[in-house]
């Protein structure tokens, strides 16, 4: 192409209407088919700002009657409304709320989901839109001619600009995705103003042999690098005054200076950041004009349904082994309960919060207890019971407010939490069965006196042990017929999580929730029944020593 074809193929590109339909704010419907810089020309590609993306793409996804935050559960009636609304009118948000009610999460659900695909100069650091520069400025470039800039303003790289220099309209193009442009910093004291902002970098000097205040040798931060995209600061609170200071113009207009140099950078992004409620409410902790300028402040909580909570665990544990798990649903409430009744508790520390991660972790951790103790060694399918339960101490993280907070004394409340929420999920159980059947099973436990309960008895040994669980309950017809009805309870229980499962699209991996003829999931409801009939108004059995449960007449 000769000058005076390029010059008007950019005029025609700058100056005309998109030739394209968009099937997300900015994206033209074949994108996936632009691949170079003639390409974004011939089109006459024009950019849409992070602000109107997100509010574009929220739109687009409330009208089709589609989740825009798959994988934040529990929030739908009251926080998702509030962050749809700030979205809609264009706020930076604060969020506020203690550890583990998935702020973080709730940022990356926006960047993935809401920011459209743009199209940058491949492999660009500061994610370099080449439409963005003025037209003089891209005829200049295809002409491999010095530019004049007209303003101090940065729009792209030193690197950018030689790539197109050097490969005309066969610059190559890549189209990356919200997540792509998403940055996460954890404010910690060691943080600078210079990981936000950039700094001078004496390596590129001494390799370029640039100037020390040419922009060639400046070196992007986080600002920059999450251009065209958001920015999460987690723990916003903590960074001090001065660091706090270098975002208010970025949030005020939208651009930034760093250092000595002449020029000023737009990074066109949306900042999120996230606060515990006790930093928020401290007089300081974020200085007033940083505070007035996050222009939503949004307040996160914790599930107040168990339902939730167990969908969160569920979609959230890792699993190196799903297929050869069976997780009963008592057990996975029984968890979840624990944690619950953890953030009730008077001698645990509500300021600091107990996490989901609590009930997600112990999930794991009594997972590969039943591995450790019967699946691995049996080959048998990892089936958790409540004899496996001591084995969430290592995972059970809260602190304590009264009590002096060391190791005994939290084992000693955590064990009080087992105790109660075994207790409370043991109750809701037993009492699907008929009272003439507990009356029943009464006797026999008169007649035979005690069942033994322990973590390294299978549900049926091969050897025919004799203390194995379906040998034991042969002496018990009665607690026989109770298990295969509380088997079929579960089944139902099972089908409706599943549906909720389902619903909220949580991939399982080949995880199971039960197995009628599986016999270690039979062991796991044997025990949830020994447990139910110790905690009945009236109990007929009583736990005498850790591991036998015998008739109290």
């Amino acid at each position: 192409m000769n000058f005076k074809d390029i010059e008007k193929m950019v005029l025609d590109s700058y100056q005309s209407h998109p030739t394209y339909n968009e099937i997300f704010p900015g994206v033209p419907e074949n994108y996936k088919e632009i691949k170079t810089l003639r390409d974004l020309l011939e089109i006459n590609y024009k950019h849409v700002k992070v602000d109107r993306q997100i509010r574009g793409n929220l739109i687009r996804l409330i009208k089709k009657g589609e989740n825009p935050y798959r994988g934040i559960i529990g929030y739908d009636n009251d926080i998702i409304p509030s962050i749809n609304r700030a979205i809609l009118a264009g706020h930076d948000l604060l969020l506020v709320g203690q550890i583990g009610q998935a702020k973080t999460k709730l940022s990356e659900a926006i960047s993935k989901n809401l920011l459209s695909p743009i199209p940058i100069i491949r492999e660009s650091l500061t994610n370099d839109i080449p439409t963005t520069i003025r037209p003089e400025e891209m005829i200049s470039l295809l002409e491999d001619k010095e530019i004049v800039h007209y303003s101090p303003r940065f729009t792209i790289s030193k690197e950018t600009e030689d790539n197109i220099r050097n490969n005309g309209l066969d610059s190559k193009i890549e189209w990356i995705s919200g997540s792509e442009r998403y940055r996460y910093i954890l404010a910690t004291p060691d943080i600078s103003v210079k990981d936000l902002v950039g700094q001078i970098d004496a390596i590129k000097i001494a390799k370029k042999g640039v100037e020390i205040y040419n922009i060639e040798s400046y070196s992007p931060g986080q600002l920059l690098q999450a251009r065209h995209g958001i920015l999460c600061i987690d723990e916003l609170p903590v960074l001090d005054p001065r660091k706090q200071v270098s975002l208010l113009s970025v949030l005020q207009e939208g651009k930034f200076t760093t250092g000595s140099y002449p020029v000023y950078f737009e990074p066109d992004l949306k900042i999120i950041a996230t606060s515990n409620p006790i930093d928020y409410t401290h007089s300081g902790k974020i200085i007033e004009p940083l505070f007035d300028r996050l222009r939503s402040h949004i307040e996160t909580r914790y599930p107040t349904k168990i339902i939730d909570e167990m969908l969160i665990a569920i979609q959230e544990i890792k699993l190196s082994d799903p297929k050869n798990i069976i997780l009963p649903i008592f057990i996975l409430k029984t968890i979840v309960n624990i944690t619950q009744l953890a953030r009730t508790n008077s001698d645990i520390n509500q300021d600091k919060g107990v996490s989901v991660r609590m009930s997600i972790h112990s999930i794991e951790a009594i997972i590969s207890e039943a591995e450790r103790v019967r699946a691995l060694i049996h080959n048998v399918k990892a089936v958790p019971r409540f004899s496996d339960i001591n084995s969430i101490q290592q995972t059970s993280k809260f602190e304590l407010s009264e009590l002096e907070d060391n190791n005994q004394n939290r084992i000693e409340i955590l064990n009080k939490l087992i105790f109660e929420s075994i207790k409370n999920i043991s109750r809701e159980y037993i009492q699907n069965i008929d009272r003439d059947e507990i009356g029943l099973l009464k006797n026999e436990f008169v007649k035979n006196k005690k069942f033994i309960v322990s973590q390294k008895f299978l549900g049926n040994e091969k050897s025919d042990s004799l203390n194995d669980y379906e040998n034991q309950l042969k002496n018990f017809p009665t607690f026989l017929k109770i298990m295969n009805k509380m088997v079929e309870i579960m089944e139902n229980e099972k089908d409706e999580f599943t549906k909720n499962m389902e619903y909220n699209r949580i991939d399982i991996n080949g995880l199971s929730f039960s197995n009628k003829q599986d016999t270690e999931y039979r062991a796991s409801i044997v025990e949830l029944v020994l447990e139910g009939l110790r905690n009945l108004d009236n109990p007929i059995v009583d736990r005498r020593e850790k591991e036998i449960y015998e008739s109290i007449y």
